[in-house]
C-alpha cells in the first residue's frame, strides 16, 4: 500500500471531500491535526495546521498545499463523475484531456491540492 500525505487548511473539509465525492474511507482522525483515509491501495494521509507535518522548517518556510504534484485517483465513468463534481461546486483546473493511456482532468480539494481523476483508455 503506497502512503501520500497533503497539507491541508482543514481536515474536516478535506476528510468530506474525499469520502463524500472520490470514495475514500475514514481509517482514522485526530481532531484536526490529522487524519488517515484509505481507497484502494493509497492511503491519504491529511495533516491540518496542528500536525507535526505542517510545523516550520529550520529556514522558516512553511508547508502549504496547492503545486502540481498530486494523487491520481481511477474512475470508471469521468464524463460522468465530472459532471457531478462540478454541480457540487468543486473546481477543476482544466477540461477532459485524452491520450493513449486514456482520459484524465485536474480538479482540486478544498485547500487546493490537485487530484487528478483518470479513466484509462
Amino acid at each position: 500500500m503506497a502512503q501520500f500525505r497533503y497539507i491541508v487548511d482543514d481536515v474536516g473539509h478535506a476528510v468530506d471531500f474525499y469520502v463524500d465525492r472520490l470514495g475514500f474511507v475514514l481509517e482514522q482522525q485526530f481532531g484536526p491535526a490529522m487524519a488517515i483515509l484509505r481507497r484502494d491501495d493509497l492511503e491519504l494521509w491529511l495533516a491540518g495546521p496542528p500536525a507535526s507535518a505542517s510545523k516550520p522548517m529550520p529556514d522558516g518556510s512553511r508547508p502549504a498545499p496547492g503545486g502540481w504534484n498530486r494523487i491520481v485517483v481511477v474512475v470508471e465513468d469521468l464524463e460522468h463523475l465530472t459532471r457531478n463534481l462540478r454541480q457540487e461546486g468543486v473546481r477543476f483546473r482544466n477540461e477532459i484531456v485524452e491520450g493513449p493511456g486514456g482520459k484524465q482532468i485536474l480538479c482540486s480539494d478544498p485547500s487546493g491540492n490537485v487530484v487528478e481523476l483518470f479513466e484509462s483508455a
